[in-house]
């Protein structure tokens, strides 16, 4: 009975020594952690995001209180990075258009990850003729102007914020339905699948439940990499005049005002085009970094 119990200590301990496992997104993270200017955009996406957040507790002034009498006036003790033509603080007009750009950023790449994510799964889950009717269709709507398409949607419906989410996420799915197309057509042959299949599932439980989860790591990538992309897009409608107007702002709308005076007044310009140029490095930064840490080949190694 005591050797009994005396060998039972002795596989507990074994057991307790050997080295337990560790999940795919657990060894991810630790590899991301390791990739410095990934942690750098990370840490710096946050920082951003919180101070977009908390911008009316971080600055006295309203993105919309105009000292006209006081005019544009370089960085200061009293305005850190200085005011507009029209006196307006331009840390808060900054912040408060970071959200605004970051807003976007963020649902029109949900809009396009939904789209995207959920048209790629189908075609290539289902395949054949189906896959194939459907892919030509993506080929068509490459081929259309889509920059042409959102300045008609907004000349026609007018300039809403709503609009040019739904417009710039339309515009951005296409990849991203060609991508998880890719990948679902070779997971659909796994054994996990047919299993799934033999005991009766629907083709949309085996899409929801086994398919898109296999599947995120691209997925996750290849949206932190559409941020920067839907950014950009909306800074640029900005710029023509074309996508946030006045009260509200944006980084794209304040560079725009900025090129204009950039002679004068240079940090109009500066200031916004820094703040913008450095939250798309980190999402870039951090796409990349996550690119590399979802490898499963990096996992193997």
């Amino acid at each position: 009975m005591s050797q009994s119990a005396s060998d039972l200590d002795q596989i507990t301990t074994a057991a307790d020594a050997m080295p337990r496992g560790v999940s795919l997104w657990q060894d991810a993270w630790v590899r991301l952690r390791k990739n410095k200017l990934a942690m750098f955009g990370l840490v710096f996406l946050a920082v951003m995001i919180l101070l977009c957040l908390f911008a009316p507790l971080l600055t006295p002034y309203g993105y919309e209180e105009q000292n006209l009498r006081l005019g544009a006036i370089p960085p200061s003790a009293a305005h850190w990075l200085g005011t507009d033509t029209f006196g307006r603080d331009l840390l808060t007009r900054i912040l408060y258009g970071g959200r605004v750009s970051l807003m976007v950023g963020f649902i029109a790449t949900s809009v396009a990850l939904v789209v995207g994510v959920t048209y790629g799964a189908i075609a290539g889950y289902v395949g054949g003729r189906v896959d194939a009717m459907m892919m030509r269709l993506v080929d068509i709507l490459y081929a259309l102007p889509f920059m042409i398409f959102i300045v008609l949607l907004m000349v026609v419906f007018g300039r809403n914020l709503l609009l040019l989410f739904l417009a710039i996420g339309a515009v951005e799915w296409l990849t991203m339905a060609r991508i998880v197309r890719g990948q679902v057509q070779g997971i659909r042959q796994q054994e996990y699948v047919e299993a799934a299949i033999s005991l009766g599932l629907s083709p949309a439980a085996i899409i929801r439940k086994h398919v898109i989860p296999n599947v995120l790591g691209p997925i996750i990538v290849y949206t932190t990499l559409t941020i920067p992309n839907v950014m950009l897009l909306e800074a640029f409608l900005s710029f023509l005049g074309l996508g946030i107007q006045p009260p509200m702002s944006s980084w794209g709308l304040l560079i725009s005002y900025g090129v204009e005076t950039m002679e004068e007044y240079p940090w109009l310009l500066i200031f916004p085009g820094i703040s913008l140029t450095l939250t798309l490095f980190a999402l870039n930064f951090l796409g990349d970094g996550l690119r590399d840490a979802l490898d499963p080949k990096a996992s193997r190694d």
